[in-house]
């Protein structure tokens, strides 16, 4: 029979126990004779994640996926839905295949825009390893006449080799790596007239040939392109005008400095109906990452004014629209801001705006996520919080409801899920209040003491801990907690959505300031009459393991066991681009790479420590974690280590099953 529970969300003023701590919400457990959860329903069930309505906009049409997984178009007037036939691809558009770019008319025919001089070579890819908020290599002009594109040229860069078991004798791949301190990438950007079918390239030599060129966008008509143009230290950037014609540099809209680093995410957003005025994000100048109204002659004013980190959603030339961590930076919100844009801006530029107060959109409690069309008449809501599944409302753009499209049903009332918190715990300089979720075993009895692991990632680009339903919570997690651990995680200094001086406090000398704020919170799990003091592990990925293998050799008296996966072991074998960006040059920081190494710590290494490894990671390559444990065995140090043959960097299908029954093992055979 289903057993149904009412969960409660309760304020810190409704807890009883340890409100003191900084709990200030909490998801009740489920009924105790629930299911406990498998280790394949862990990994590989959907069916216990609330229900989700996949979205798309085509202008301002919505296309949405419903349950039997067809596409269904909705008319937002009506409300009547039609089935989708899909988008028509009688169009030209731009391809690479192999290292070249092509393009591709109605008919199949194909163009060349830019063949490859050789396999270093390669022309419309993404390029920069993804950072900098770059994610593709082409932009199309909003004509369609013409087409940007990058060229990466990567014959400097040294080469990594990877090994493949499944030839018949083994043979190696070799991948283009630049690791810190290295030769990196040139990058450059073509300019394509369809018409005449000639190339311009853009003229830049701001910062020297190893400079990135990041946010390649368009002006409205066509006529310019906007590059941000940043230099290999990444401390100085330049957001620059070019005529999309020639490839001259025109001008300098305005520049960024920072003594440690600055990092670009975003485009310029032209105000529509205005090709002069135009929105730009930054965290350098007010401390939060905040919208700027700029104009073509180089005028800044601040437009949002929070003391938080916003996003850009969209504008109709009368508002910009934006979510913000300004009421929770565990909670999204949006908001829209009115804009007054007199007759006179045209030559007064930015300075003539009147822009209005600031209008909170959405109102319940959770994280909104934001999908909007594009003439900005309506979006899409879906949201969640610790005790909300899923809800997607259509709103119109001043935030009112028009239609809930979906609420989804609790997956997990069948089964024995236990107790989250979230809760907030002081980082280490006493500056900031760090955001944790906190689970309970299965039939916790508070006179009992119980095991703790620590689930930790902890690097840049990363949030954890949200109010979303059960708090971002990953089901191995649960799956933990219903075999009797107390799981803990973590934010901590460093990572995002808290504002530049909490996200850069960790320049220099990366694990530092993120293993005293994760023991801070271990010293208050510590203070709790259920935690066994001496039974305390740690688990992390990537930059969790390498926060994992730094916690348990730097405080090798707290931690008993621990499991990393895929761990950096020294940042000078990690790639230049964000490498460089949070611990500099290794020529300029070689105290900074030496404190943080961990192959000058394997021999403080104490309690017991399994790494595993995907055997063809390119992006932690083999030599991190290998070198580790050849320094355990010169130092005499015991070690367990598991490579997973033919993997990447995370290990993915069906065998993450396998990777993920290990972990639990050993925490089952040593904590």
């Amino acid at each position: 029979m289903k057993k149904t529970l009412t969960i409660l969300c309760m304020l810190c003023t409704g807890l009883v126990m340890y409100a003191q701590k900084g709990i200030v919400s909490t998801r009740e457990a489920n009924a105790s004779s629930g299911r406990l959860l498998t280790m394949e329903e862990t990994i590989l069930s959907r069916d216990l994640s609330p229900a989700n309505l996949r979205c798309m906009w085509t202008g301002s049409t919505l296309i949405l996926m419903h349950k039997d997984g067809k596409w269904q178009t909705l008319d937002t007037e009506t409300g009547l839905y039609t089935p989708f036939g899909g988008q028509s691809h009688k169009r030209t558009e731009a391809v690479t295949e192999g290292n070249s770019l092509y393009i591709k008319k109605a008919d199949g025919s194909m163009t060349a825009v830019a063949v490859s001089e050789s396999g270093d070579i390669t022309y419309g890819q993404s390029v920069s390893r993804n950072e900098f908020g770059i994610d593709g290599g082409i932009f199309w002009s909003p004509d369609s006449t013409r087409l940007a594109f990058y060229r990466k040229d990567e014959s400097k860069v040294t080469s990594f080799p990877l090994l493949d078991i499944t030839t018949r004798t083994g043979s190696l791949r070799e991948i283009k790596y630049p690791m810190a301190g290295m030769d990196s990438e040139e990058v450059s950007v073509g300019i394509y007239d369809l018409e005449s079918g000639s190339t311009a390239y853009i003229k830049e030599d701001s910062f020297g040939p190893d400079r990135y060129l990041t946010n390649v966008c368009w002006s409205p008509d066509g006529a310019h392109i906007f590059i941000q143009v940043l230099d290999r230290s990444q401390k100085h950037l330049k957001l620059n005008m070019y005529c999309a014609k020639t490839g001259e540099f025109e001008k300098t809209l305005l520049t960024e400095d920072n003594s440690k680093y600055v990092e670009p995410q975003d485009p310029i957003h032209f105000i529509k109906g205005h090709d002069r005025l135009f929105i730009y994000r930054t965290d350098n100048r007010d401390g939060y990452r905040n919208l700027y109204l700029c104009d073509l002659d180089g005028n800044v004013r601040r437009l949002t004014c929070t003391d938080a980190d916003v996003e850009y959603i969209g504008n109709d030339g009368k508002h910009v629209w934006y979510t913000s961590a300004e009421v929770s930076p565990v909670e999204n919100h949006l908001f829209r801001i009115g804009l007054r844009i007199p007759a006179s801006a045209a030559s007064k530029g930015a300075a003539a705006v009147k822009a209005g107060k600031p209008e909170r959109l959405t109102q319940e409690e959770g994280w909104h996520e934001i999908a909007m069309n594009e003439d900005c008449s309506m979006y899409v809501d879906s949201w969640s919080s610790l005790c909300t599944p899923r809800i997607t409302d259509l709103c119109t753009g001043d935030g009112k409801v028009k239609e809930r499209l979906l609420e989804a049903e609790d997956p997990t009332l069948d089964y024995a899920y236990t107790e989250i918190s979230l809760g907030t715990v002081k980082s280490a300089d006493g500056a900031f209040d760090n955001w944790y979720r906190l689970i309970k075993p299965k039939d916790f009895d508070p006179s009992k003491k119980y095991p703790v692991i620590v689930y930790v990632y902890g690097g840049p680009h990363s949030q954890m801990v949200r109010n979303t339903f059960m708090a971002e919570l990953r089901r191995w997690e649960m799956y933990m907690a219903q075999r009797g651990y107390i799981v803990y995680v973590q934010d901590n200094r460093g990572t995002s959505n808290r504002g530049a001086a909490f996200e850069k406090a960790i320049h220099g000398q990366c694990g530092q300031a993120e293993m005293a704020d994760q023991m801070e919170g271990v010293k208050m799990l510590m203070e709790l009459p259920f935690v066994d003091r001496d039974r305390i592990g740690v688990h992390g990925w990537s930059y969790g393991g390498f926060m994992t293998i730094s916690l348990i050799t730097n405080y090798p008296d707290v931690f008993k066991v621990a499991v990393a996966g895929g761990p950096v072991i020294d940042w000078k074998w990690y790639e230049v681009m964000y490498g460089e960006r949070y611990m500099d040059n290794p020529a300029v920081n070689p105290e900074g790479y030496g404190k943080v190494s961990l192959i000058n710590k394997a021999a403080d290494l104490k309690g017991k420590l399994l790494i595993c490894q995907g055997a063809i990671d390119p992006v932690v390559v083999w030599e991190h974690s290998l070198s580790f444990v050849r320094e355990c065995v010169k130092n005499n140090v015991q070690v367990d280590y598991f490579p997973y043959p033919c993997h990447e960097h995370n290990v993915i299908g069906k065998d993450r099953v396998h990777l993920m029954d290990k972990v639990s093992m050993y925490f089952e055979d040593y904590l």
